[in-house]
């Protein structure tokens, strides 16, 4: 239905369209309404008394519903014996004693027109599942995610237990332990080594910590721990497998390293040993595909932005060298500004992203590769709009190769992730303490 407040807009619009040489056909389809419906508006007194449906007077159907039927029924709903019986049982029930007052779908209007349909018993209404947890992580520090996973050893049946904490801005991983029980006292242990060498107590906002819905990671010793640390918990969604993928990711890059051993780890000791290595390799040597390729190190420590910057200018040195080569702008080596943990949507990352990019990578280029060639800056503003149109976050599990880690709190190996040429030198933390290097 219109309003009649609709009819005499469109009605005027259409008549500004006329007075200006336009056809009523064609500006009727551009206003979305039929050239009929016009004209029975301006016939009859559609213009004047709006549309008269909701006020027609409709008689009601002679096979309807009396009102001692319709009492009948709330009588008999309301009786003690199906106190907690829904329509759907009532009507069999009566129809086995050889009553027939109404249909089920009866029943449901009468009840309805009363107030009375409630669920009945102890049962309640299903409640519609919550949209993912969406952080947003701008800096080091902002969201941590963390998960444990399970390390086979050669004995059949045995497993050792990797913890982890991951940096999501960074993809550093800041605490790993190893052992040989599922407890959630090893996972409190962790949380509180972490924060003490990240030193979120000087953190003017402490950060948030993402898991699964493990019973390992949602035990009241851990629930305790993270209120003692000022550090606000969050869960993925029940039964969802996808809520925590960057550290999915991590376990999916240690397993299928080559280091891995095929046959498990002999002892605990081997295991956190290889822990200690993979870490390494993972914070100081592997260039990290979501995140332009700098290491995590060097990304934690914010020296991620030289690097791109100095790979961007030999890109634009090279294509100065020889333009004909370059058919559109140089590779975008434009730092990731923002990462979102299971975003709702692309405007999120946007709304938190900063605008800078690097001239001459995505935008208009530093200079033409073929002067005058129209096709070229064509492909040129194709570029721009596809690369906007990108989300970093959206392809975590295609383009990260997985990320894993290990908790430990052994201290026959420390389990600080030091800081190799990649990161730059870092202050060594004492044997026995988490994380890496900031």
């Amino acid at each position: 239905m219109t309003r009649l407040e609709d009819r005499q807009t469109l009605i005027d619009q259409i008549a500004e369209a006329r007075a200006g040489g336009a056809r009523q056909a064609p500006a009727c389809i551009l206003a979305g309404v039929d050239p009929r419906t016009i004209q029975r508006w301006r016939k009859n007194d559609g213009m004047t008394g709006g549309d008269r449906r909701p006020d027609a007077i409709r008689p009601a159907p002679s096979h309807a519903l009396t009102e001692e039927e319709r009492a009948r029924i709330v009588e008999v709903a309301n009786e003690p014996r199906f106190a907690q019986t829904p329509p759907a049982r009532i009507v069999p029930v009566l129809a086995d004693e050889g009553v027939y007052i109404a249909s089920e779908s009866s029943f449901h209007r009468v009840l309805r027109a009363h107030g009375q349909m409630n669920r009945r018993g102890r049962a309640r209404p299903p409640r519609p599942s919550r949209p993912p947890t969406t952080h947003i992580a701008t800096g080091p520090g902002n969201v941590w995610c963390w998960d444990m996973t399970f390390l086979p050893a050669t004995v059949q049946g045995r497993w050792f237990y990797l913890y982890l904490i991951l940096d999501l801005y960074s993809r550093k991983i800041v605490g790993f332990e190893v052992h040989d029980t599922d407890s959630a006292d090893h996972a409190a242990h962790l949380a509180r080594r972490t924060a003490l060498a990240e030193g979120i107590h000087a953190m003017p906002v402490r950060p948030v910590l993402h898991g699964d819905n493990g019973a390992t990671l949602k035990g009241t010793t851990v629930l305790a721990m993270l209120h003692w640390l000022g550090i606000e918990p969050s869960y993925s969604r029940p039964r969802v497998s996808d809520d925590n993928p960057y550290a999915e990711a991590v376990f999916r890059t240690a397993k299928y390293r080559p280091e891995f051993p095929a046959k498990g780890f002999a002892e605990l000791d081997a295991a956190r040993q290889w822990a200690v290595d993979f870490v390494h390799w993972y914070n100081d040597v592997h260039r990290h595909s979501g995140i332009k390729y700098v290491t995590p190190a060097q990304r934690h420590a914010g020296h991620d932005r030289p690097v791109l910057t100095a790979r961007h200018e030999l890109y634009q040195r090279a294509r100065q060298s020889n333009p004909r080569r370059w058919s559109g702008g140089t590779r975008d080596w434009t730092p990731v500004a923002a990462v979102t943990l299971n975003p709702e949507r692309d405007t999120a990352i946007q709304a938190a992203a900063s605008p800078i990019r690097l001239s001459g990578s995505v935008k208009a280029p530093a200079f033409l590769s073929r002067p005058d060639n129209a096709s070229a800056m064509a492909r040129n503003e194709g570029e721009e709009r596809s690369t906007a149109a990108r989300s970093h976050a959206q392809s975590v599990s295609t383009r990260e190769h997985g990320e894993d880690g290990a908790h430990r709190t052994f201290t026959e190996v420390s389990t600080m992730a030091h800081s190799g040429s990649a990161g730059g030198p870092g202050h060594r933390r004492a044997s026995g303490q988490t994380g890496g290097t900031g």
